[in-house]
């Protein structure tokens, strides 16, 4: 379980770095199936930076191992609560190889390739294992822009969650400073949906690894648009701590 300090760190800045969640055998087999994919699919000698791999979860259970076989999913429903999130059915392997110089200019949110029935592809919460150290910035780290989760909440309650078509992943709010998500391989990275986020630069010797999940809430899907607007809608577990000043979205469309 999460402590208190960290519940209240989620809320603020919207993400969290747990240390040493998943043990060295597990990060291991999910090395090898990572090795497995780059060798039936290689990078071409002239990619650089970002790329990526997004096999099914039920297909390499190296990677829903990371999950299971650990303490991930728990931590994670700590924010929610337990029994609430699914098991997600696809897993993303993020490579940055060097060199990679380009720094990211602004944010992102997920979602903006929309599903079949025209829903965006919102979630609950990016939840991330570190596949290799990095301790220091500009190796490829993730970018994050903290406690945008709550002003991407603001903006779509003042706009409408529609904006989210027209934002097409990129909200136009006002930024802070962004930081380097660092740690070392086996960390977990728990993050809000809303927060905004993108690629870093690599100008390290080595290439960056990291395997993500995209997990919901169990009936996320139907209240996408009150989730845009209010931040904690699928976290009992956060609104509990915040709820004299959380917000209330409006109730949903039919």
């Amino acid at each position: 379980m999460l402590n208190q300090e960290q519940m209240d760190e989620f809320a603020e800045r919207g993400f969290l770095v747990v240390p040493q969640v998943v043990g060295r055998d597990l990060l291991a087999a999910a090395s090898g199936a990572i090795d497995r994919l780059i060798e039936r699919d290689p990078p071409g000698p002239e990619v650089r930076g970002p790329h990526f791999y997004f096999p099914e979860t039920a297909r390499v259970p190296e990677f829903g191992a990371l999950l299971t076989d650990s303490a991930a999913f728990a931590l994670a429903e700590s924010l929610t609560a337990p029994g609430t999130l699914e098991h997600p059915w696809q897993t993303q392997v993020a490579l940055n190889i060097p060199p990679h110089p380009q720094r990211p200019g602004m944010h992102h949110i997920d979602g903006a390739l929309y599903e079949p029935d025209g829903r965006p592809g919102t979630f609950t919460m990016l939840v991330g294992v570190l596949m290799s150290d990095q301790l220091e910035r500009d190796g490829g780290n993730l970018w994050v822009w903290p406690g945008t989760h709550l002003t991407h909440a603001r903006y779509f309650r003042d706009n409408g969650p529609e904006a989210f078509f027209t934002a097409a992943g990129y909200p136009p709010i006002a930024l802070p400073e962004p930081e380097q998500v660092t740690g070392r391989a086996g960390d977990l990275l728990l993050a809000h949906y809303l927060l905004g986020h993108n690629i870093g630069d690599n100008v390290s010797p080595a290439v960056r690894r990291a395997v993500y999940f995209r997990v919901k809430r169990t009936g996320h899907d139907p209240r996408w648009r009150a989730f845009l607007q209010d931040p904690w809608l699928d976290y009992d577990r956060v609104r509990e701590r915040t709820a004299p000043t959380a917000p209330t979205a409006p109730a949903e469309r039919p």
